[in-house]
């Protein structure tokens, strides 16, 4: 199993007309062949993933990736209010260039683009 650096930016929404590269998330989980979510690599060993939350080069929070009860993959931020809830993950490809959507509780999905796929290690 390889773990990957994900690097996701703001890409363009009405508030963000060019999108913005200092508002995003670094993801660290592990992929499949196919440069999708591993679940069942992430599923076994969840401890391995790193999610963390920047803006403007502060980082505003620090977590997981883990599976919510209704199978969503949730950017789990312990002791925040800002766990940010993917929208099919599972499906997604994590390669640069494409999209994924993600939403913080009680906002809305907002678009990110993969800016960054770095492998880490190999075990």
């Amino acid at each position: 199993m390889t773990l990957h650096h994900i690097r996701l930016e703001l890409a363009r929404e009405a508030d963000a007309p060019h999108g913005d590269p200092g508002d995003g998330y670094d993801l660290v989980m592990t992929l499949d062949e196919h440069s999708r979510l591993d679940a069942p690599a992430l599923l076994a060993a969840p401890e391995r993933t790193r999610v963390r939350r920047f803006r403007d080069g502060e980082t505003l929070a620090v977590g997981q990736l883990t599976r919510g009860a209704d199978g969503r993959w949730v950017l789990d931020f312990p002791g925040e209010d800002a766990d940010a809830v993917g929208f099919r993950l599972e499906s997604e490809r994590f390669v640069p260039g494409e999209y994924v959507s993600l939403a913080e509780p009680g906002g809305p999905m907002r678009p990110y683009r993969v800016a960054l796929v770095q492998p880490l290690d190999r075990t």
